[in-house]
């Protein structure tokens, strides 16, 4: 009788080591601070601007690449598959695809950008390009990779232009494709760039330098502008920023030509 009291008694407290090995694993994600399986299905239906009662969920699982935690939420809903990465501590949109179903009878097109507030990497490039109003034709150089700032999925996006040896990088909100920030650097700006003024030993009068650096950016007046002329290597050029809605352009601006030689742009909040 002793025995199969022992024999029970060495059972059960197996049976609750058992039970209390798995019972991290199922708290981890909370201990974690992830948004949870049912945030991560609303994210994505959300984005795919579909009403939960008419998508059908075949997976939602966590994962994790390049040391971030993600969920993958596949679903249908009205002829189209659905598939999201959400950022597990975010609920950010990592990545999104789509396609028609299967069951509709047509081959249907796949993209990254066939639903709203969902940006690719060839939008990414078209949405700088467009904004610097380049060409892809005119740049020797053209990438973009996707990143992380500050939690928020972006793509960092670099081209150069060789006609006017200018460099420009731009960081794209990679969800609403949003341009957070830009620079543009002249970087091979040289003496045959510049204008008869230069060549006199003239400079541009301060108004002009101001009239060139407010034309970038629509709106801004006189009370928005700060600049001062400064002598770099030998050349006179005139730094300044202006703040505008929210926004910090800093800038160099060559004293002979009004050739733009840098321009930064970045939100004041960042």
């Amino acid at each position: 009788m002793k025995k199969q009291i022992l024999m029970f008694t060495a059972a059960a407290m197996l049976a609750a080591a058992l039970a209390g090995c798995g019972q991290p694993t199922q708290k981890s994600s909370a201990q974690m601070g992830y948004i949870g399986e049912d945030a991560a299905k609303n994210m994505a239906v959300t984005a795919a601007q579909v009403d939960t009662a008419n998508a059908s969920f075949s997976t939602i699982s966590l994962d994790t690449k390049d040391g971030i935690a993600y969920y993958e939420v596949d679903f249908t809903a009205e002829g189209t598959d659905y598939r999201y990465a959400i950022d597990a501590m975010t609920g950010a949109v990592i990545e999104s695809n789509s396609a028609a179903s299967q069951t509709t009878g047509t081959t249907g097109t796949t993209g990254t950008t066939t639903q709203t507030g969902a940006v690719d990497e060839a939008r990414a490039k078209q949405i700088a390009l467009d904004h610097a109003g380049v060409s892809e034709s005119d740049t020797t150089f053209l990438m973009a990779k996707q990143d992380y700032e500050n939690g928020t999925p972006v793509y960092e996006v670099e081209f150069y232009v060789a006609a006017t040896g200018s460099e420009y990088d731009y960081e794209i909100d990679a969800t609403t494709g949003e341009v957070r920030s830009f620079d543009y650097d002249a970087e091979n700006y040289t003496a045959g760039q510049q204008n008869t003024a230069s060549a006199s030993g003239e400079t541009l009068s301060e108004a002009e330098i101001r009239a060139i650096a407010l034309a970038k950016v629509p709106g801004a007046t006189e009370n928005d502008i700060r600049m001062n002329l400064d002598r770099d290597d030998g050349k006179l050029r005139y730094e300044g920023k202006i703040i505008y809605e929210g926004m910090e352009y800093d800038f160099e601006i060559d004293a002979y030509s009004g050739a733009i030689q840098e321009w930064d742009a970045e939100s004041v909040f960042d």
